[in-house]
């Protein structure tokens, strides 16, 4: 999957909070791609990144593939496809969220 082009549709912009852990802030947009079912039952998570604003939906290209030892679900990374990051780079951007678990980029 890593280079497909995929739609993300965001359920927590840039400067949201997540729902249940309010201490939380998005610095990234984070959403779901609709019709692809992940491990976990749900559709497919998906962190955007090099989007520096808020935005309701996104079509850009699968980067990396976050994958949690530590968890049932891995994550996409999207971004725009004239775009790159590097491992480190991604990780230091999904952070936020990824500090509570195992997990490893795969690019």
């Amino acid at each position: 999957m890593i280079g497909d082009i995929v739609t993300v549709t965001v359920d927590r912009p840039l400067g949201s909070r997540h729902p249940e852990y309010m201490d939380m802030i998005y610095p990234v947009n984070y959403g779901y791609i609709k019709g692809i079912i992940a491990p976990d039952g749900e559709e497919q998570d998906a962190y955007i990144l090099g989007v520096d604003k808020p935005v309701k939906e996104f079509t850009g290209k699968i980067i990396a593939v976050v994958h949690r030892l530590d968890d049932a679900e891995d994550k996409w990374v999207v971004c725009p496809e004239d775009l790159t990051f590097s491992k480190k780079e991604i990780f230091e951007q999904i952070l936020f969220a990824e500090k509570y678990y195992k997990s490893e980029i795969i690019m």
